[in-house]
Parts: C-alpha cells; sequence; structure tokens
C-alpha cells in the first residue's frame, strides 16, 4: 500500500481505497494525489482511530487523474454518490424541497417533483416552504387551465374529467375543446409566470385583452383583465422582496458522537422561508472542518440552485475551491463564510440552537407535537395542506374466501377508533385484493358525498402501486380528483403517493412520518385480520350448530348472538339455553352438544 502511494502522480485527481473484496470504503480528491495518499501512512495519522481503521481495511488504491482540483470536487462528488463508501460522510436528509415540472409532450403538464430527471422536461425552483409549489400549480390550474392530471394525452377521449368542469382544464383530452394554439399559448404563459418574467407576461395579457374587447368578446377580455391584475400585484411583490436582501443559507450543528444533528436554514430576500435537518448516527470520529467540507458538496454539487451567500460553523480545508466552483456553476458570485460578530453570528447561533433542539428530537426520542408531524407529513409526501385526518384501508382474507376490509382514522394525532369502519366485500368473487380495494374505497366515498361530509387530508391504503391505482381508478370513478392518496408496501416500506409513482418517498428508519405511517398501517392490518378471522369462527361455529339434528340456521344465529360462541353454549345451563330458544330446541342442543364440541375441536386440529 505505501508502495503504490508513491507511484500515483504529484497531480490532481481522485484516489479510491478499496477492500478485500474490491468494494470502494473510501474516495477522495486531491491537489496532488502522490502527496496526499502518502500522508495516510504517517505516525501520527494512522494513530487516528478513523484513518487507522480505513488503513487497516484498506487492500487496494486506485485513481483518475483530472486536469485541475474543480473537476476533481465534482468527480470526487459523483464517485460518492455512485458508491456510497462507508467511510465517507453520506448526506441522510428527511427531506427535499419540490420543484415543478413542466413536461415536454404535445400537450405540456405541470407537476409538483421532488426529483429531476433528464427527460426533455423543463424544471423550476427549488420552492421554499415546500407547500409553495403546489400553491404556485394551483394558481396555474385555476388561472392559466394547464392540468397536473394523469390521463393518456395521446390518444382522445369520450368525455372531459372534473377538472374540465370546474375551469381548472383546457380540456386536451377530448377533441375539440381547445385548440392546439390556445393550448400552446397557456403554456407559454406559464412559462413566462414560472421564469419570473412577469413584466413580459403583462404585455402579452395586456395585448390579449385589447384583442378580446375589439373583437367584443367581453367575457374572455374580462377573465383576461383579472389574470393581468394578479400578475402585476405578484410582480409588485416580488419587485418588493428583492430589495430586502440577497438568499443565504445558515448551517449549524449539535454533536454527541457518534449521533449528529445538523439544521440548514434558508433565508430568501431577508426572511427565513424553512430549514432543512440531517442527521447521523455513525460519526464516531466527528471533525467538523471534514464533515461540513463533504456535507456542502453533497448539498449544492447535486442541487441546480446555489444561494449568493453560505455560513458555516467552521472553516474548510478546500472552502476556496468549492467557493470558485459554485461560483461558476451560479454564474454570480458565491461567497462562504464562518461569521465572527453582529448579526450574522446571531442567526448562525438561532440555527445551532434549532440543531439541538433537532438532536434532543431524533436521539431523545422525544415525541412529536401533533401540528409537527403534520407538517412533516405534508412536506415528505409533497401534500398541498397538512394532514389532520389520515383513512387507512387494508383487505383481509384467506385464498379469497371470507374477504373483508378495514378503515382506521388517525385525526390530530391519535388513532380514532370511533370513526374505524369494518367492509364485508360483495361484489369480488376470488383471490383479487385490487377489485376488492376498488369496491371499499368506492363505498366510503360514495357515502362520504352522499353524506356531504369532508373527506381526510389523506387516504392510506396497505400494499404497493397497484392497490394504490386501485384506489385512484374509484376515486376517479366518483369524480374525485383532488383526494390525495398514497400506500406503503410491506418489503421495502416505501411510500408511493398517487401522482408521483416513479419517485416512491424512502424514508429514514428513524422518521417520524415513517413511524406513523407504519402505525397507522399496522393498526389498519391488526384491526382487518381480527374482523376477518371472527367472520371466520363465526361461520364455522354456525356450520356446527346447524348440523345438530333440529337446530336450524335461525337457531344458531340466535345462539351465537346471544351467547358468542359454542364453548359458552356448552358451559350455560339448559335452562338459560331454553330462554333464548325454546325449550324443545335446548333438550335437542343438550343431547347433541358434547358431540358438536368434539367435531369443532376437531376442526380447529386441523387449522
Amino acid at each position: 500500500m505505501r508502495a503504490r502511494a508513491a507511484e500515483l502522480p504529484a497531480l490532481p485527481g481522485v484516489y479510491l481505497y478499496k477492500d478485500a473484496h474490491g468494494s470502494v470504503i473510501y474516495v477522495g480528491k486531491a491537489k496532488n494525489l502522490r502527496a496526499r495518499v502518502r500522508s495516510y501512512f504517517l505516525d501520527e495519522h494512522l494513530d487516528d482511530i478513523k484513518t487507522g481503521t480505513l488503513i487497516h481495511e484498506a487492500r487496494h488504491i486506485d485513481f483518475i487523474q483530472v486536469d485541475n482540483e474543480k473537476e476533481a470536487l465534482a468527480l470526487e462528488n459523483n464517485l460518492i454518490k455512485q458508491w456510497k463508501p462507508r467511510y465517507n460522510i453520506l448526506l441522510r436528509d428527511d427531506k427535499t424541497y419540490p420543484y415543478i415540472k413542466l413536461t415536454a409532450e404535445r400537450y405540456p403538464r405541470v407537476y409538483v417533483t421532488r426529483r429531476l430527471k433528464k427527460d426533455g422536461s423543463t424544471y423550476y425552483g427549488p420552492y421554499f416552504p415546500g407547500n409553495l409549489a403546489h400553491r404556485l400549480v394551483h394558481f396555474i390550474h385555476r388561472h392559466f387551465k394547464v392540468p397536473s392530471c394523469n390521463v393518456d394525452l395521446t390518444r382522445k377521449h369520450s368525455h372531459p374529467c372534473l377538472e374540465y368542469h370546474i375551469h381548472r382544464c383546457h380540456g386536451p383530452c377530448v377533441e375539440g375543446l381547445v385548440s392546439d394554439e390556445r393550448y400552446a399559448q397557456a403554456v407559454r404563459d406559464v412559462r413566462l409566470f414560472l421564469e419570473g418574467r412577469h413584466k413580459d407576461l403583462e404585455q402579452e395579457l395586456r395585448a390579449r385583452v385589447e384583442a378580446a374587447s375589439q373583437a367584443t368578446r367581453y367575457e374572455e377580455a374580462a377573465s383576461l383583465q383579472n389574470l393581468l391584475h394578479t400578475v402585476e400585484e405578484l410582480g409588485e411583490k416580488q419587485k418588493m422582496a428583492a430589495a430586502e436582501g440577497d438568499d443565504t443559507d445558515i448551517f449549524a450543528y449539535y454533536a454527541e458522537p457518534p449521533l449528529v444533528a445538523v439544521n440548514l436554514f434558508h433565508l430568501r430576500r431577508g426572511h427565513i422561508v424553512d430549514r432543512r435537518e440531517f442527521f447521523w448516527e455513525d460519526q464516531h470520529k466527528f471533525d467538523p472542518p471534514e464533515f461540513f467540507s463533504s456535507l456542502l458538496k453533497q448539498v449544492y454539487l447535486n442541487d441546480p440552485y446555489v444561494p449568493a451567500f453560505i455560513h458555516v460553523p467552521v472553516g474548510f480545508e478546500d472552502c476556496a475551491v468549492l467557493e470558485e466552483y459554485l461560483t461558476e456553476k451560479r454564474g454570480r458570485k458565491v461567497e462562504i463564510n464562518t461569521p465572527q460578530r453582529g448579526q450574522k453570528k446571531a442567526m448562525l447561533a438561532l440555527v445551532e440552537s434549532n440543531a439541538r433542539h433537532s438532536f434532543e428530537q431524533r436521539f431523545r426520542v422525544m415525541k412529536p407535537s401533533s401540528s409537527a408531524i403534520q407538517e412533516a407529513l405534508r412536506d415528505a409526501l409533497s401534500l398541498e395542506k397538512p394532514p389532520r385526518r389520515i383513512e387507512c384501508f387494508d383487505i383481509s382474507h384467506i385464498q379469497g374466501t371470507d374477504k373483508v376490509a378495514s378503515m382506521v382514522v388517525w385525526e390530530d394525532g391519535r388513532m380514532k377508533k370511533s370513526d374505524y369502519r369494518k367492509f364485508i366485500i360483495r361484489t369480488v368473487e376470488g383471490n383479487d385484493d385490487f377489485a376488492s380495494m376498488r369496491e371499499v374505497i368506492t363505498r366510503r366515498y360514495q357515502r362520504l358525498q352522499q353524506e356531504g361530509a369532508a373527506r381526510p387530508g389523506l387516504a392510506l391504503v396497505d400494499g404497493g402501486v397497484g392497490q394504490l391505482h386501485a384506489a385512484a381508478a374509484a376515486l376517479e370513478s366518483l369524480g374525485i380528483t383532488d383526494q390525495p392518496l398514497a400506500s406503503i408496501a410491506k418489503r421495502e416500506e416505501w411510500i408511493y403517493v398517487y401522482g408521483q409513482e416513479d419517485e416512491p418517498v424512502v424514508l429514514d428508519k428513524f422518521s417520524p412520518v415513517l413511524h406513523l405511517i407504519q402505525l397507522v398501517r399496522d393498526e389498519a392490518h391488526r384491526f382487518a385480520v381480527t374482523f376477518h378471522r371472527t367472520r371466520r369462527n363465526a361461520d364455522r361455529l354456525r356450520s356446527e350448530l346447524a348440523r345438530i339434528p333440529g337446530i336450524g340456521e335461525k337457531t344458531a344465529v340466535k345462539l351465537l348472538r346471544h351467547f358468542g360462541s359454542l364453548d359458552r353454549v356448552r358451559e350455560v345451563s339448559e335452562e338459560e339455553v331454553a330462554a333464548v330458544v325454546g325449550k324443545a330446541a335446548a333438550r335437542k342442543l343438550r343431547a347433541a352438544l358434547p358431540a358438536a364440541v368434539d367435531s369443532a375441536a376437531q376442526l380447529t386440529i386441523l387449522e
């Protein structure tokens, strides 16, 4: 290993330590590869716990030479993302911020997404706070009528959905409802709006107001005039906000190694708009300069947006080269500072205080408040509003027999058992969980429609994408297009949100949001299985009673309803049985009961 280090070139590049199995266990960058790697074998570094363990485990060193340190910086970050080496500091984050995606289709649509893809679409953002993206998309639906639906627009449909009828979509899915030119114009307006080119949009709208007025299309002119006023107001607000200060991100931490909590505050135009939390459980040798060097690279080299100022609690070795790289990426000056005094130092102290609180919340196992968990749910699942109420559904059966379903309710921080519901599946034959889910969702939300009752902030189904789509189809058949809907898959514990199924939400195992969703899912499963078992046992016992000569179905139902089980019928006196079904039936039952009990016992053993 020492000999291999001496062979490396004295040039910029990236080095990779590999173990005996050839797996990458550490990735680093260097201005001088030979000098940097040889430094690992100095006695003072070998005494360090982390470095000593790394060198002890490493069996081979690879390197990639590049032209300069900035290229090494970018390559190091990409390789860490690719290999996730266990000796590197890896970004673990419960929160990513949303973007607005404008698709590259014949009829483009807008979506809120947390994942950027090279699919030809245009992405705008990120948006702080997370629900701002949803509010903007809602504004686009209402004023520009460009939808976020999942309808197949490559073929024509016979009739439009509810969104068209409530004037939130132009209806490109149905031939003749909107011309290609008009839809393209709406998309151009959306682009100008999302790019912040409000002046250009205002000019377009004024010209169209004038044209509509001259053509005596007064209703259209009035609608455009209202939109023009709204855009003008947004432009004024943007102008005022821009004068209030540059965008700044502030980092601070609290650590009790190996546990570390970091908070990142986003200041936009002089105001705190949101915060982000990061947690680690494996920082046995916590070195703040190295830690923040790695953290900043992973945060900003992977994100298209970079603020003007980044404040960190400690300086680090490659701060200058990272600053230069981010400046080139942003196209304007980026400064990375460690504030020492004044208002900036006070803000750093505030973020540090919040980092300590985050540490307590995560690692001291403090229970978050109901409002906090609702906000976390909204952020994690990209919901428009924090869900006060969750209704969760599960299906239970044995090989397609005795099919039942459950609905459990979480509301304002606790399970609300008075609102639990049981369903007997009526229309599905055989083992078809998707059809069963469609029936249950249809029955539940059709009833809410008929009663005029409020729907939950989130409908959750136990299962994967198939169950999610079954529930969505049921809601669509009722004309419900705005119900937040998600599912949780048991094996991976991934959460699929309807409308963004190709971007499953993968939460940290310590996440309170994941714990809540698992709690609600497990309660729905328990309630469904209990109901199924009760019905199956009742069917079996009713069958056993009905086999007794002279005891018909109605008599068996009366006995089970009154006594609850065959064992209880056996225990009570003949007089108590006679009081329920009459003396004659009681005598027949008492004469045959031991044989019936033996038969039931045999059935139990066979099961």
